[in-house]
């Protein structure tokens, strides 16, 4: 099955995998706090489909550095 995955997902599709709304998964992106790993791709924001399994089965978030593609706004 994995074989068919993309490389990348959006946000929305890996928020609902975790029980949360579209909003809260962005929410979480901008603050840097998505479970999974997540790539800023031009204007895109993408979920890196890999991390997606790894942060389901291991409970333990796997961030990757998406608090340095988001920074906080003052």
């Amino acid at each position: 099955m994995r074989a068919t995955w993309a490389g990348t997902g959006s946000v929305a599709d890996a928020s609902r995998a975790f029980g949360l709304s579209r909003a809260k998964g962005y929410d979480l992106v901008r603050r840097g706090e998505f479970p999974c790993r997540v790539l800023r791709i031009g204007r895109s924001t993408r979920v890196v489909t890999a991390s997606l399994p790894r942060a389901l089965d291991s409970g333990q978030p796997e961030y990757g550095g998406a608090h340095e593609a988001y920074p906080a706004s003052a």
